[in-house]
């Protein structure tokens, strides 16, 4: 697999190939800002809480689509997919400081 453009194209095209806007509230699981591998590492000034709908959770945010129907149930199964698949929402969705570090996250997750 050649990583590096996996993180090339994760990094450059895929807010294109696969763009999302916050929309309505619903349940969910926190992803991008929100997710427990980012909002620790930053202090947001706005309540806003992205989720990926599902109605099993107890978090109420913004529903982002996820790159895939499936997303939700195979990042609750596996909490180091759930980190990484979060940190692409950020780079789809988050501001220039939430995508940043996002990058940062990744490009080491992909450099170990």
């Amino acid at each position: 697999m050649n990583t590096k453009s996996l993180f090339e194209f994760i990094v450059y095209g895929l807010k294109f190939v696969f763009p999302t806007q916050p929309a309505e509230l619903v349940r969910g699981m926190p992803t991008a800002h929100a997710a427990p591998v980012l909002s620790k590492q930053l202090m947001s000034g706005s309540d806003s809480v992205l989720v990926w709908p599902d109605a099993t959770a107890s978090v109420m945010g913004q529903s982002i689509k996820p790159l895939y129907e499936s997303v939700p149930m195979a990042a609750a199964a596996d909490p180091k997919l759930y980190a990484y698949l979060a940190l692409v929402d950020a780079i789809r969705v988050g501001g220039a400081r939430e995508t940043n570090l996002a990058i940062k996250l990744l490009d080491k997750a992909f450099k170990e």
